[in-house]
């Protein structure tokens, strides 16, 4: 590991995991580098949750504040979670057994959009930032490091914290090394300057990450893959949605609105995600741009056919296979990729004025065209917000998409009001369904809600919403956005007290 450990004076600051999880006490903040199961530390949470377990054997309570870069995975959040070890955690998650402990009210949530934390830690928001647990490529000679499959907001997380643990991880591929753009130019306001990017490919930083080396405590050596699963095949839905998009896209381009070039891509994370990758291949496009937050397996493969030039984001998001395909041709993928920290890859300024498309998924949208990412009949939280508000609301064109229906039938895509409203209606541009796509620019509410119901809603679900919006176009207390305010959220208390939409 020496070569990955270059610091001299660093290198005699290794120790074990157990003996770094040791500095962390009760009531902490922690900070920990990762982003869709990408560049976390995978030792020191493991040993501090055997630690957590072992006080409250004891009696004793033991609990931290963990903030990331998104979602981690078992080795982090989910120890942690298992273990009872957290008190508070955002900005975004996706570990099964920390999800239930959520919804089940033991474990205190904070879903922020991403490009809000790192500016929002500088603020003061979340208190002092007691330790950061940092994964790295390698340590430098002159001490600056080597950034991961992730970047995140590990930037501000060193810069933040009193102290730092360094996981150093042999496992993560040294081409790496030279990926990375991690600009220091950002200020707190009312001295911010004009961010100078103007393409996707533009790099305004450095590859390196800083770190005041009297604040490192540990450099832990570890040797453990990210934990990442492959995305499974697009079914025959996830396809159709595609395919909606590539015919509203070939109209965009008829009428001027977009070059074949499109304009830089922000694509979500998921099956359908990859399925419109794959059909901008299919399609024909060649020579696209993206700037977007993840560079899943199916980017990858858009990076090596053509269709995608450049690719610029704050995280890998890689099956087995895909990391494979990553490191045997890392070279090429070096000079077509960028990772940058998330407050720039989802900067809104940025977003806005490189005018980015946004595609994102959701759970549901109402017919008006309110948009719910996150919350399952209201109140079980998925995930999180992610980068999807960061995009939609400052993006060129915000497009959200979903099967018309989930649970075989039992719960409709498209409903009268969303149980929970992440995206307005206001930054909802366009809707997809396997059955179409409705254009919302330029309609009043009412409008919508007719192409939304028409459009998109699946043939079960079609007459009831048609029912409801005529009834509430002649019975609503105000007929600018027809609503029966005490039936608008009926049809979800039907599903939790049925188990389906329909009944």
């Amino acid at each position: 590991m020496h070569d990955r450990i270059r610091h001299a004076g660093l290198l005699e600051k290794r120790m074990s995991a157990e003996a770094a999880a040791a500095l962390i006490k009760p009531g902490m903040t922690v900070a920990m580098s990762g982003f869709t199961g990408a560049g976390y530390p995978k030792s020191v949470p493991q040993a501090l949750a055997a630690q957590m377990e072992k006080a409250h054997a004891a009696g004793a309570d033991f609990q931290i504040k963990i903030l990331t870069g998104a979602s981690t995975a078992p080795e982090l959040d989910g120890v942690l979670a298992k273990a009872g070890g957290m008190e508070l955690r955002l900005p975004y998650m996706s570990d099964p057994a920390l999800r239930k402990r959520i919804n089940d009210g033991e474990i205190e949530y904070m879903d922020i959009h991403l490009s809000h934390v790192a500016q929002h830690a500088w603020f003061g928001f979340y208190g002092d930032i007691n330790i950061a647990i940092i994964e790295v490529v390698g340590i430098r000679e002159d001490g600056s490091l080597i950034p991961s499959s992730s970047v995140g907001n590990n930037k501000t997380w060193l810069d933040m914290a009193d102290a730092v643990i360094i996981e150093v991880n042999k496992q993560q591929s040294a081409g790496l090394e030279g990926m990375h753009d991690v600009y220091y130019g950002t200020a707190l306001p009312p001295f911010r300057k004009p961010i100078l990017l103007n393409h996707p490919e533009d790099r305004i930083g450095q590859p390196y990450m800083d770190v005041d080396l009297s604040k490192v405590f540990a450099v832990v050596e570890t040797d453990a893959p990210d934990r990442l699963s492959a995305f499974a095949e697009p079914d025959a839905v996830s396809n159709q949605i595609a395919d909606h998009l590539l015919d509203f896209l070939d109209g965009e381009i008829k009428t001027g609105r977009m070059t074949d070039k499109l304009l830089p891509l922000q694509s979500g994370v998921g099956n359908i995600a990859n399925a419109v990758l794959a059909g901008l291949s299919r399609g024909g496009y060649r020579g696209l741009k993206a700037y977007t937050e993840v560079i899943q397996d199916g980017m990858l493969g858009l990076i090596k056919d053509g269709t995608i030039a450049f690719a610029s984001a704050t995280s890998f998001s890689l099956s087995e296979a895909g990391i494979a395909e990553f490191n045997k041709h890392v070279d090429f993928y070096r000079e077509r990729i960028v990772l940058r920290t998330q407050e720039i890859s989802n900067h809104p300024e940025l977003i806005r004025r490189l005018g980015c498309v946004a595609l994102n998924g959701m759970i549901e949208a109402d017919i008006y065209g309110n948009v719910n990412s996150t919350n399952v009949v209201g109140s079980h939280v998925m995930n999180g917000i992610g980068g999807s508000g960061d995009f939609a609301r400052n993006g060129f064109l915000s497009v959200f998409m979903s099967p018309s229906t989930a649970k075989g039938g039992k719960i409709s895509g498209i409903v009268p009001f969303a149980s929970h409203v992440d995206h307005t209606e206001h930054d909802t541009m366009l809707l997809i369904t396997e059955q179409g796509y409705a254009d919302l620019r330029g309609l009043s509410p009412k409008q919508r809600a007719r192409l939304i119901t028409e459009k998109l809603a699946h043939p079960d679900y079609k007459p009831m919403l048609e029912d409801y919006f005529e009834r509430a176009l002649r019975d609503s207390y105000g007929k600018h956005t027809p609503h029966l305010m005490g039936e608008a959220l009926s049809w979800h208390q039907r599903y939790i007290e049925t188990g389906d939409m329909r009944l």
